[in-house]
């Protein structure tokens, strides 16, 4: 009889109950766990790092948050047709070393005084350029280790522990950099990074990688592909038009928000930061909901009723006055029911794709979902600033905030609202298809 941590199905991957008993599941949750701290800790610990150990101005330290993110806008696609040829395993394997080593470099010249802005420049890209492969090969690999049917349970697990990285890594960044120093703390960055190739490298399943032609197409077929992909399937234009939507109103809606917690609701930055904190609790919760909602409810019901109900808890802001013991009580429950909304969608969506998808378009399909979704920000970013100049704070809050329900609009126009109990299976293909792990 098979031992409990070895229990499988017939097709190679675990059984349906025995999700956390499978040590590569296991593996895969704590290197991505340790993955997210070292990159959440990272976002904050490398401006911190240009501030107090090389005085950088604030249009510098605009200029090395901007080169960070650049990667997300300028790799995505390439990262998304470049991981569907590798095995998931090695892609994060090797982006882990490589932040390990970026991070490692910054700290010792940092503690040796030989590290300037332009090389802390490329430490930035370079960490967020391997995080941009990281996080696509992650999402690319939980479909290539678990059967569809546990899917929601996957990826609420990892998306649970995502968000306790957004809560903790930048407290913990910034209390290492106040305790120690900005190096010390780059170095602890890097050492989760260790920690998530340690853990990852040990997975033992063989992963199979998508069959390859004798002469594979070139970057820009495989892009077009992915993205021809993504337009031909019905749910995933749904997952990436609402992800278009919500991205480019949320960006406008937070540069109104921003300004106008401080200068209409006159809070200090501390209270603006419990506000802005409250998402984190609140998306811990979702990512437990995510688990069993759907399976009580519906897919289709649960997407919806999240989306509307976590976007539509920024309507009642633009109405608040009075003093902080007043407003941030709302503040902090409205902070907290969008996240818990927003995790909800964040993980059926992903389940969604994942189970539409298959394993060699993966990498792709995600790529292309991010870079529309993501490509949308800075535009959104730059309305914002433009409806708060030129309308005010309270009616740009409110415009944008009404804006934001155009992404539950779109999912509950869509088939995505009629789904039932179990997710799709991919077009053409079984739900119990030839395992990617042999």
């Amino acid at each position: 009889m098979p031992s409990p941590s070895s229990a499988v199905s017939d097709s190679g991957r675990p059984a349906p109950s025995s999700l956390w008993r499978d040590r590569d599941f296991r593996r895969l949750w704590v290197g991505q766990t340790a993955s997210q701290l070292g990159e959440h800790t990272s976002l904050l610990v490398l401006p911190l790092f240009a501030v107090l150990t090389l005085d950088a101005t604030a249009g510098q330290l605009g200029v090395l948050r901007a080169v960070g993110q650049a990667p997300i806008l300028l790799l995505s696609l390439f990262a998304g047709a470049w991981v569907d040829r590798w095995r998931t395993r090695t892609v994060m394997v090797l982006t882990d070393a490589g932040r390990t080593l970026a991070l490692g470099a910054a700290a010792l010249g940092g503690l040796f005084g030989l590290l300037g802005l332009p090389a802390l420049l490329v430490v930035a890209f370079t960490v967020g350029a391997l995080s941009v492969f990281f996080d696509v090969a992650y999402q690319a690999s939980l479909v290539r280790l678990v059967r569809r049917d546990q899917l929601v349970r996957g990826n609420s697990a990892l998306e649970g522990s995502r968000s306790a990285a957004q809560i903790g890594g930048p407290a913990l960044g910034g209390a290492l950099v106040s305790l120690l120093s900005a190096p010390i703390a780059a170095a602890g960055s890097a050492l989760f990074f260790a920690l998530s190739f340690l853990s990852i490298r040990r997975i033992r399943r063989r992963e199979v990688i998508p069959e390859r032609s004798e002469r594979p197409p070139g970057i820009r077929r495989r892009i077009h592909e992915g993205l021809r992909f993504v337009v031909g399937d019905t749910s995933l234009r749904t997952v990436c038009l609402a992800s278009a939507a919500f991205q480019f109103c949320f960006a406008a809606m937070m540069t109104v928000y921003l300004l106008f917690l401080p200068r209409e609701l006159h809070l200090s930055g501390t209270a603006v930061g419990l506000a802005l904190a409250a998402t984190g609790p609140g998306a811990l919760l979702g990512s437990v909901l995510a688990a069993r909602l759907p399976g009580r409810f519906g897919y289709g019901v649960v997407l919806v009723s999240a989306a509307a109900l976590g976007d539509g808890a920024f309507l009642c802001v633009p109405a608040l006055h009075g003093s902080a013991e007043v407003t941030l009580p709302v503040l902090l429950a409205v902070g907290f029911v969008f996240g818990t909304g927003g995790q909800l969608v964040n993980v059926m969506v992903m389940a969604v794709r994942q189970a539409a998808t298959p394993d060699g378009m993966q990498g792709r399909a995600a790529a292309t979902i991010t870079f529309v979704g993501m490509g949308m920000t800075p535009l959104g970013s730059l309305l914002g600033g433009f409806l708060a100049q030129e309308w005010g704070l309270r009616a740009s809050l409110l415009v944008t905030a009404v804006g934001m329900l155009l992404s539950p609009v779109v999912l509950a126009l869509s088939p995505l609202a009629h789904l039932g109990r179990t997710l799709p299976a991919c077009a053409g293909e079984g739900r119990d298809r030839t395992p990617p792990f042999a």
